[in-house]
């Protein structure tokens, strides 16, 4: 028996189409930023009972402490306002991709055939909002592998019934 063995170089590969990606809702923002100053005021909140009640004595620090922490989430604030706009998602007849990141760009592409499940959640925040998160887990992996967040109810629905389709099709 002649085992006829090939392995032919690839020299053009297919592209994800750029122009084709749809950006997550503009509403979301909102979702972020709610989140972002229940944390902000969290923090402040923290460092104000530990300086006010002397549990730990850091009076010495505690402007400086103050100052950092204004820094820090004023950093964070724009890095979340400058990267929402890079986060794109794109569904295909095989396959669905989303991409995000300022600094670290990030594209994950997932086929169908490899998709076990999909759930759509929802918090209080994007309930409110009437957005959902799309999140897809494929077979050999106990995580999720894609979560689209900022996505419409009603989209996130038809996206979880056309990939369903596909699956079962």
């Amino acid at each position: 028996m002649v085992n006829s063995f090939e392995n032919i170089a690839v020299i053009s590969f297919p592209e994800l189409p750029e122009n084709e990606f749809l950006s997550i809702e503009k509403k979301y923002l909102n979702v972020i930023y709610i989140n972002f100053f229940i944390l902000f005021f969290a923090s402040i909140s923290v460092v104000f009972l530990v300086d006010f009640t002397n549990i730990i004595n850091i009076s010495a620090f505690s402007f400086w402490i103050y100052i950092a922490l204004i820094i820090a989430f004023t950093i964070q604030f724009l890095i979340l306002k400058i990267g929402f706009s890079k986060r794109k998602y794109l569904v295909r007849s095989k396959d669905i991709s989303y991409k995000s990141g300022l600094f670290f760009m990030k594209t994950t592409t997932v086929p169908f055939h490899r998709i076990q499940h999909i759930e759509i959640n929802q918090g209080p925040f994007s309930r409110f909002f009437n957005l959902a998160v799309l999140i897809v887990f494929t077979a050999g992996n106990s995580s999720d592998d894609l979560k689209i967040r900022g996505i419409k109810m009603t989209d996130a629905s038809k996206i979880k019934e056309f990939i369903s389709t596909q699956i079962d099709g």
